[in-house]
């Protein structure tokens, strides 16, 4: 007996100032996670046999699902090994969890309908037909279900008549009057799924990354591409080096375009992408295309209170400044001498490579100035090659007489 109090009294002491709780973590063990009919798990998928869909959902033990919620139209699975569900919680027997993907009523389909209703499941409808609104959905057995036209999917489906007959996954929205009374939407659940490929997706991209991506819509201020799953926007002044007026005159709908992603703002949920940056930069080229004093035509793009803006290639533009135009008068807007679409021949007057700016002046004067400059170099060139003088009288008639006598 005393040695029983002894050894009572030394376990007190020892357990004395720390909890069951703790003492039970700090051998290893771990606290009992017990989960809710209807919880959401993601699980993987670690066997597919002729009944069953194994998978490990963290928990102890393993997680079932009826194969039969993975069959396609032909009979055909379509789940593998290491793919990852989502499931919702049934029950558990003897450390094996029955999960489900969506509940298909059947002859007890009131009762469980109406714990899908309460646990969030989704239930397997057919869509029988269009009534007033929206449609009618079989839940199994007896049950009868309504949805709406706004609830049946994303956008507006532009032919209503070929859902029926097509079974779908459902949320019970409203479930009233004992199952008499239901209301469903597949919404919900397209709007769910979204979110989690968006996350997904988010997961995977990065800014500066080059994706591939298909142009979903047109707008005057640039176009919007799904890069899987995201949909990021294309300013107009990120589509080209040049300067693009109309989005519409470069790019279509569902044409696949590469791009770069610019800028992630997952706060306003945006993504800026650039096509520009995808293309080769025709500046890199204009040190050795354009050297100061070289003459190039060009297009008048713009104008400007101070000057115009030429276009030498797709890309490049230069600048004549509006002090440089009139032909010595005075102007007081470049459009008194020029308008937008002008072609005509410039002199690059100097490049401003850290800034990407081409100076220009109109080649007429410049041309005109500059051939009078050429032709006054080959006279001084010719007068430098010539003798010096042409000597006394004497020398002249003596050259003459030589000439002679050498007939």
């Amino acid at each position: 007996m005393i040695e029983n109090e002894e050894l009572e009294q030394n376990i007190d002491e020892d357990f004395e100032g720390e909890s069951f709780a703790e003492l039970f973590e700090k051998s290893g063990g771990q606290k009992s996670r017990w989960m809710e009919p209807g919880q959401k798990v993601s699980g993987l998928v670690l066997k597919v046999s002729n009944e069953w869909i194994f998978m490990d959902t963290g928990q102890k033990g393993e997680g079932v699902i009826d194969r039969k919620e993975f069959l396609d139209l032909d009979g055909n699975v379509t789940i593998k090994e290491g793919d990852i569900v989502i499931a919702y919680f049934l029950s558990s027997s003897h450390g094996e969890m029955r999960f489900t993907t969506k509940l298909g009523g059947g002859a007890s389909g009131s009762s469980q309908l109406e714990e899908a209703w309460q646990a969030g499941i989704p239930v397997e409808g057919l869509v029988e037909k269009e009534i007033k609104g929206g449609y009618e959905i079989k839940l199994g057995g007896t049950a009868r279900a309504f949805c709406p036209y706004s609830q049946i999917a994303l956008r507006r489906v532009e032919n209503p008549e070929a859902l029926i007959g097509t079974r779908l996954a459902f949320q019970i929205s409203e479930y009233g009057e004992n199952g008499r009374n239901i209301i469903v939407s597949r919404r919900s659940l397209l709007e769910e799924e979204q979110r989690r490929l968006k996350d997904e997706a988010q997961a995977g991209i990065s800014e500066g990354m080059k994706v591939t991506g298909t142009v979903t819509s047109l707008q005057d201020f640039g176009a919007f591409v799904d890069i899987g799953g995201l949909e990021g926007l294309i300013p107009i002044s990120e589509i080209g080096w040049s300067r693009v007026k109309d989005v519409r005159d470069v790019l279509n709908v569902g044409q696949q375009v590469q791009v770069v992603i610019k800028r992630i703002d997952k706060e306003n949920d945006r993504i800026a992408l650039s096509l520009k940056d995808t293309l080769a930069d025709p500046w890199e080229s204009v040190p050795g295309k354009y050297p100061e004093g070289s003459f190039h035509p060009g297009r008048v793009a713009r104008l400007d209170t101070f000057g115009a803006f030429v276009t030498l290639e797709p890309g490049v533009d230069g600048l004549i400044h509006i002090s440089k135009l009139g032909a010595g008068k005075r102007i007081n807007h470049p459009r008194e001498v020029l308008k937008e679409g002008d072609e005509l021949e410039v002199k690059i007057e100097s490049f401003d490579k850290a800034n990407r700016r081409l100076s220009l002046v109109p080649a007429g004067p410049a041309r005109a100035a500059a051939e009078e400059e050429a032709t006054l170099s080959e006279f001084r060139r010719q007068s430098d090659d010539a003798p010096r003088g042409m000597g006394t009288l004497a020398d002249m008639l003596k050259t003459r007489t030589n000439k002679g006598k050498n007939k």
